[in-house]
Order: C-alpha cells, then sequence, then structure tokens
C-alpha cells in the first residue's frame, strides 16, 4: 500500500488549490465606502459607532453560520401539544432566535422612533441595509415592527399602551400575552385568497363585543388571510369589514390568560425563498382586536405603515444587493483564470464594474428617500418627494435585485449554484420583495395616480433631480424627456413601468452626480442616462475608469 492510501485508507486524487474561501469576519459597515458617505451626507453621522457595531456582527462568521442554520432548519407549525391542546405556535430553530436578539439589540427597528434629532430614518435605514445583508428572513418581522408605529398613530390609547414594548431592544420569544414580556413584535395579516393586493375584496368581518363601538373599541373577527406574515407576532395588525366600511384592527397573538387569541393557523406557505420566516394561512373565529382609527377607513390607516414598509423594501433589496455584489467581488479579485484574477479580465472587470454601480446607485435613492421621510413633518416638498418617490424606489429596486443576483451568481460559476454557497439562498430570496406590499403593477400605478391626483408631486420631484444637474448634458437631456413625459400623464397608463423605471434613472443619476466618486458618476450616466448600454450586465460603454469602481465597491483585504 502507498504512503498516501495508507494515511487516508483511500486515494488522495488532488490538492486543493484557486479556491477563494469564504467572505467573513469583516466589516460590512467599515467597508463600504459609498455607504459611509451617505450616512454622512444625510444628517446621520452620529449613528456611526451604531452602524459600525452593526456592521462587525453582519459580516461576521459567527452570523453566516446563524443564518446557514436558521435556513436549514425551517420553522415549523404546532397546531397541538402533545396532550391534544390546540396551541397555533411556530417552532424556530435556536439560530432564528438568537438573529433576532442580535439585530434588535441594534435598535433597527426602533432608532427611528426612539432617538429626537435630524436623521433618524436615515440612520434605522442604514441599519436595515446592513441586517439585509446578514440574514433577510429576520428582516420582515422588523420592518413590521418597525412601520407599525405608522399606523398606531391613528390611535393614541392604543400607541401608548404597546410602544414601549414594541420599541424595546429586548426580544422576547416566549408565547406570552404582549404584556408580559421585555418585547413585542408585531405582523401583518392582510391578504385574502379572493382579493390579492386589492384589499377592498375582503370577506372578513368584524362585530363589536360590547355596546361600545368605533376607534379603539374591542371587536370579534371572523374570516380568513391567505397571508399573514409572522404569525408568531405578539400583536399584529389586519382588516376586517364593518357595517361602516373596511376597517383596520390591531390584535394580540395571545390573551391575557396566556391562551392563544382565537386564531387557527392552517399551514406555514412553503416558499420559495425567504425559508427562515414563517408565513401562514389563518382563520379567524371571533379573534379579539381593537380598532385602529376611523371605522370604514381602513386602507387609510394602514396605507402609512405600508408607506414605510415600502421603504424597508427599497432598502432591504439594495442591502441583499450589496451582499451580492461584495462576494461577487471577493471571488472575482481571488480567484484566477488564464494567468491572471478573473477581474483583470477586460470582459469581467466590466461585468464587476457595472454591478457596483447598480448597488451603489440603488443605496443613495433608498437612503435619500429615509431622509426624505426624516424632514416629512417640517417641509411639504419632502413630504411630496417621499410620497411619489418611496413607491417609486421600492419598484426599481425590487424589479433589479433578481437580476442583479442571478449576474452575482454567476461570477461564481457553479460553486454559486449549490446549496452550501450563500449565493443560492440569495438567488430564491431577491424575487420576495417585489412581490410583499404590491407587486410591480401596482406600485407602478399607485406612482402614476399620485402624480395625477396631486400634481404637485410631480413638481417636487424635477426640483430634485435638476439639483443634480450641474453641468452634465446627459443628466439634463434625460431629465428634459422625463419631464415631457410626466406632463402627458393621462395617457401613459400602460407605458407606466417605464415612466417610474425613468423617475429612478433621473433620482439616481442626479443623486450620484451630486454626492458619489466621479467614475461611479460618470459610469452612469454612460449607461443608464445616454442609452449606451445593454441589455446584460457587463455592457457598460468603453473609456470608463472600471479600476477606480471595483476598488470603491470591494470589501478591503
Amino acid at each position: 500500500m502507498s504512503a498516501v492510501q495508507t494515511e487516508s485508507f483511500g486515494f488522495a486524487t488532488h490538492e486543493v488549490l484557486n479556491q477563494t474561501g469564504d467572505l467573513s469576519d469583516y466589516n460590512a459597515f467599515a467597508g463600504d465606502r459609498a455607504l459611509q458617505d451617505a450616512i454622512r451626507t444625510f444628517g446621520a453621522s452620529w449613528a456611526e459607532d451604531r452602524l459600525q457595531r452593526a456592521g462587525d456582527r453582519v459580516g461576521s462568521a459567527a452570523v453566516q453560520q446563524l443564518a446557514r442554520q436558521a435556513n436549514r432548519n425551517l420553522p415549523e407549525l404546532k397546531t397541538h401539544n402533545r396532550f391534544g391542546e390546540r396551541i397555533d405556535q411556530v417552532e424556530f430553530h435556536p439560530a432564528w432566535h438568537e438573529l433576532m436578539a442580535l439585530m434588535f439589540d441594534c435598535e433597527t427597528h426602533s432608532l427611528a422612533w426612539t432617538e429626537s434629532r435630524p436623521g433618524t430614518q436615515v440612520a434605522r435605514a442604514g441599519l436595515s441595509y446592513l441586517w439585509n445583508q446578514g440574514e433577510s428572513g429576520i428582516c420582515c418581522p422588523m420592518g413590521m415592527t418597525y412601520a407599525s408605529m405608522a399606523a398606531l398613530e391613528h390611535q393614541p390609547d392604543l400607541k401608548a399602551q404597546w410602544q414601549d414594548s414594541i420599541l424595546s431592544r429586548s426580544y422576547d420569544p416566549r408565547p406570552l400575552h404582549a404584556a408580559e414580556k421585555r418585547g413585542a413584535t408585531v405582523g401583518m395579516a392582510m391578504t385574502e385568497k379572493q382579493g390579492g393586493s386589492d384589499l377592498r375584496a375582503t370577506m372578513t368581518t368584524a362585530r363589536p363585543a360590547s355596546s361600545r363601538s368605533g376607534p379603539g373599541a374591542e371587536y370579534l373577527l371572523t374570516g380568513h388571510k391567505w397571508f399573514f406574515s409572522v404569525p408568531q407576532s405578539d400583536l399584529f395588525l389586519t382588516l376586517a369589514q364593518t357595517e361602516t366600511g373596511l376597517s383596520c384592527f390591531l390584535a394580540c397573538g395571545w390573551l391575557p390568560d396566556g391562551t392563544r387569541n382565537r386564531l387557527k393557523l392552517q399551514r406555514l406557505k412553503d416558499k420559495c425563498g425567504n425559508k427562515s420566516n414563517a408565513s401562514s394561512e389563518v382563520e379567524f373565529y371571533d379573534l379579539h382586536a381593537h380598532m385602529v382609527g376611523e371605522e370604514g377607513r381602513g386602507i387609510r390607516t394602514i396605507i402609512e405603515m405600508a408607506h414605510l414598509t415600502r421603504l424597508d423594501f427599497a432598502v432591504g433589496s439594495s442591502g441583499l444587493m450589496r451582499q451580492a455584489l461584495s462576494h461577487a467581488l471577493h471571488h472575482v479579485r481571488r480567484r484566477r483564470a488564464f494567468q491572471r484574477s478573473l477581474v483583470d479580465l477586460p470582459i469581467m472587470r466590466n461585468v464587476a464594474a457595472d454591478l457596483a454601480v447598480e448597488s451603489e446607485a440603488m443605496m443613495w435613492m433608498s437612503l435619500r428617500l429615509a431622509q426624505a421621510q426624516d424632514r416629512t413633518q417640517e417641509s411639504e416638498s419632502e413630504r411630496l418627494l417621499a410620497r411619489i418617490a418611496t413607491p417609486m424606489a421600492k419598484y426599481w429596486a425590487c424589479k433589479r435585485a433578481p437580476a442583479f443576483v442571478a449576474e452575482a451568481l454567476e461570477c461564481h460559476g457553479g460553486n454559486g449554484f449549490i446549496e452550501d454557497h450563500l449565493m443560492a439562498r440569495l438567488y430564491r430570496e431577491a424575487p420576495l420583495n417585489g412581490i410583499w406590499e404590491g407587486t410591480g403593477n401596482v406600485i407602478c400605478l399607485d406612482v402614476i395616480r399620485s402624480l395625477q391626483r396631486e400634481p404637485e408631486t410631480r413638481d417636487a420631484f424635477l426640483d430634485e433631480v435638476r439639483s443634480g444637474l450641474g453641468g452634465d448634458a446627459r443628466l439634463r437631456a434625460f431629465i428634459d424627456d422625463l419631464s415631457q413625459r410626466l406632463a402627458d400623464l393621462p395617457r401613459a397608463e400602460g407605458q407606466a413601468r417605464r415612466t417610474v423605471e425613468m423617475m429612478a434613472f433621473a433620482l439616481q443619476g442626479s443623486l450620484l452626480a451630486r454626492h458619489s466618486a466621479p467614475a461611479v458618476s460618470d459610469a452612469f450616466a454612460a449607461s443608464r442616462l445616454s442609452g449606451e448600454w445593454g441589455q446584460a450586465f457587463g455592457t457598460l460603454p468603453e473609456g470608463l475608469d472600471t479600476d477606480a469602481i471595483v476598488a470603491r465597491a470591494a470589501v478591503p483585504d
């Protein structure tokens, strides 16, 4: 027997060479120069210590391992306990709970509401951007918990009762009444089988539980929900029909006596992605809930929460793209082929630079809308900008994420297409944000109809993008074309997607011209604004400083 056979009782067929290894134990904030620039530009530099701590956690090997475990060990529905009693609980792997505790401790769900200084929405968006690079599945309950405060503004007594629990940094997974816990998460149960995005088709009914009715009163709800996001949440918002019309309600997951509120979880959805997170079908049978806001004005009440979740989906998709980019650049800078690093091959450097431009443009757009949200109370123009550009950003970031992640996956070759690799998970995750809180058509029609109902939103948007004109003729010509298109909206519904896409390009180009590195701004204008761009990533025109673009985007060694 040979020496090699003796050592292993088999054959050592080869030595492992030219494998890049994992990108881990890095700081996702400290390694992202563009994100640091945006945080400072938009007035949130006071939060850099928090962002540094979050970035260190997100990039750690420990969090990466927790994310793998949470996605391999999926949530399980337990309808009954061993005594035959109905419990309707969801069991998670301990990795899920550990990730939730780490993220909530970073104030990712609460910072926008607990700090009273400029830039709080920007700082919180930065935290969300980072944690979406840690594990997207935990960001669904985080985002709804954050956004729930907007709905509760319509019912001050309920807000006063629950805000301390909702804003607590403590994550408490115990199945108890929310008042007994160290902190509470908030979910949402809106969609029904027959309605989908058409919430006015809701069939769930609500009747007063006593002689008192109207805002703040207790009701009993009966019906079903086709998607109950985060069914283990301590509190959740839902819609039901009263005699006056569709109304909004807040329910506790558990009752004061420790029993489950009157609901039955029918099954967990076997989703394409977002595996670590639970979504369910549910039936209510006299569910105890309190009305939030005016009776019959449920959509108006919930829309402000939806506005913030849409913002967080834009931020989240941007964060997902940044994660895919970081790992793709790690690979192509270290993997060798044809006697060179992959990134030194001009065709691969074009791909890497194109992805980097796309990622940075998405980040600037998302954080600019967080800044507008910060300023809505003090500036009418910022309120109008937030109103029209937040759904625009949600549409475009979510629409681009799947193509972006697919290209980043391809940078890894076959290694990226196996379940052991992070990219497989990101690939399944990428389409989801485009479905939540309104599919692409719903979002684009919302933008167009808002422009028609409030023409002043058009002026606010064009004023914003024109502030970045400077001397770039490409940006000026693009904005002029967009202005003409926006003036012809009554006949433009069939072209709504193209209109919203152009709006996103105009805002991104303007922001990059004002705030980014010249190489990135020039590449964006040359490709997205002037037509020198193909139908796939990696089609940037010649003459651009792709070396500088890649160097700016790469996590430092």
